[in-house]
């Protein structure tokens, strides 16, 4: 998802790893059901939590959580009424049922198995660009609140324009004619705006076809549409500006590869070539929707204010696919 940073904001690299040391990822407990926090993007253990790779700052929020089945505290619970049913003859109430409920969940915390996953944060201080790698709008919000914590007077606002990306697909779809630098692929949905809600879904199949026109004619309009960029960036757009299944074509880090010596040569090729291939390609893509479509000037983000503005109407959210992150 992209945000546009507001013009207030100004912090450096060196004030953000400060920040973010304070809120390091640490494990769950043992009855802990959730952690947050940051982690080496780079991957070692002891690196820093801010990198910078060609003046693009990558960071890494890390969480982890403990889930116990719902059926299986429910049986302890029943268990344990049971068990003072039977040795003191009378039946706890409510109130005391629910207590029962919490210690059965923290007694069973510790065997629970842990569930680890992580959102990727690009930051373009230049261009005032932050881009998160989070595939829900729930998980950007959580990925906002922490940021807020580390970027004290941060201000973003998803970007929004002029042209909605349902306008902009259809008329691709029936010209037959993408955008310049621009192809479209073999994946499409097409969903009814009426009570019928009927969907009609394309995959690995041409969409330069009558049946295609013939649906769009008839009301049904685009929702998702697999497209390529320049013949670098092939990715699905969807009808609220999410770029999703981003992968970079075969051959686009090959010039990189063979330039990097080591693990943090490897690292810093891969992390200026994506965050390149992306920034122009963002660009590019909100050319052909009419450009960026200004509101006002950007909220600022506090920890109680899980985005920074719901007046979106169109938001250009930039979403890889967590296990396709591009670096």
């Amino acid at each position: 998802m992209v945000y546009r940073i507001g013009p207030a904001w100004a912090t450096s690299l060196d004030q953000l790893e400060a920040s973010l040391q304070t809120a390091r990822f640490v494990e769950c407990g043992l009855t802990q059901e959730k952690s947050v926090g940051w982690t080496p993007p780079r991957g070692d253990e002891n690196g820093p939590l801010a990198e910078s790779v060609g003046g693009q700052w990558l960071l890494r929020l890390m969480m982890e959580s403990k889930a116990v089945p719902a059926s299986v505290i429910n049986r302890k619970m029943k268990e344990r009424v049971a068990q003072i049913e039977a040795t003191t003859g009378r039946k706890p109430g409510k109130k005391e049922s629910k207590e029962l409920k919490d210690e059965a969940k923290l007694d069973l915390l510790p065997m629970a198995f842990t569930k680890q996953g992580s959102v990727l944060v690009w930051i373009d201080p230049a261009a005032r660009l932050l881009v998160i790698d989070a595939g829900s709008q729930g998980r950007a919000d959580e990925v906002l609140t922490a940021l807020a914590k580390a970027m004290e007077g941060l201000g973003a606002m998803l970007i929004q324009t002029t042209l909605s990306p349902v306008a902009a697909m259809s008329d691709w779809l029936l010209s037959l004619e993408p955008p310049a630098g621009f192809s479209v692929d073999r994946e499409c949905e097409l969903k009814a705006g009426d009570d019928s809600k009927a969907v009609v879904r394309y995959s690995r199949h041409a969409l330069d076809i009558e049946e295609v026109q013939q649906h769009i004619t008839n009301g049904k309009l685009p929702t998702r549409l697999a497209l390529t960029w320049q013949g670098r960036v092939s990715f699905v757009l969807t009808d609220n500006l999410q770029i999703k299944k981003v992968t970079f074509v075969e051959g686009v880090f090959e010039d990189g590869a063979s330039s990097a010596d080591g693990k943090d040569d490897r690292f810093d090729a891969d992390a200026a070539i994506a965050t390149g291939e992306i920034r122009q390609l963002i660009t590019d893509l909100l050319e052909v929707l009419g450009g960026e479509m200004v509101i006002g000037a950007a909220a600022s983000v506090s920890a109680g204010s899980a985005t920074a503005s719901n007046a979106a109407t169109a938001p250009a959210r930039a979403a890889t696919e967590a296990d396709n992150a591009p670096f």
